[in-house]
């Protein structure tokens, strides 16, 4: 297991016109991005939101996978969910992994868009060797406002593929940025 916590936050984010908006949570978000966080070994998947349907929602699936039929009919996917943990913000994550863990995590966010100082794979690679706990945060919708990226201690470069297209589905991000950071390919 690693050092890694990550987070699909769907509040704060912004909307295709630069909005601060409540995202709505998507169930194959919660499946793919949960599948990925086991495949690397992340401790745990949190799901932020503070609307308490979109909770209802995400409990729903996860009790499913988790304890309804679909542990039955499969169990990989049970593994993977189990790693789902509700809260209302990433305020609250933070605040769980540190009541939980003892200590706090560093932050390191993703976003679409390359700034200076960008962490880069490889040495955010090299700092999840160090022991410290560390908790990568992932947006939904149009991704993070920049008020929120100026807040956490590190901005991971964004995945850039070789178009001038860029605008993955967070599920596809995150799979990528795990396979970079842990893969055996690497």
């Amino acid at each position: 297991m690693t050092n890694l916590y990550v987070a699909l936050t769907h509040y704060p984010v912004i909307n295709k016109n630069g909005d601060i908006i409540t995202s709505a949570v998507t169930n194959l978000d919660l499946h793919d991005i949960s599948r990925a966080a086991k495949t690397y070994g992340v401790r745990s998947f949190y799901v932020a939101t503070p609307l308490e349907d979109q909770k209802a929602l995400v409990k729903k699936i996860v009790s499913h996978w988790v304890e309804g039929t679909g542990s039955k009919y499969n169990p990989k996917r049970r593994e993977a969910l189990e790693l789902i943990i509700i809260k209302n913000s990433i305020d609250d994550v933070k605040y769980h992994i540190r009541e939980n863990h003892g200590d706090s995590p560093k932050t390191v966010v993703t976003s679409a868009r390359h700034s200076p100082g960008n962490l880069s794979f490889r040495k955010f690679r090299e700092m999840l060797q160090d022991g410290n706990l560390y908790l990568l945060i992932f947006g939904t919708a149009w991704g993070l406002p920049e008020n929120f990226i100026a807040g956490a201690d590190y901005t991971l470069n964004p995945v850039i593929g070789n178009t001038d297209y860029n605008h993955l589905s967070v599920r596809s991000a995150a799979a990528i940025i795990l396979d970079r950071l842990f893969g055996r390919n690497q």
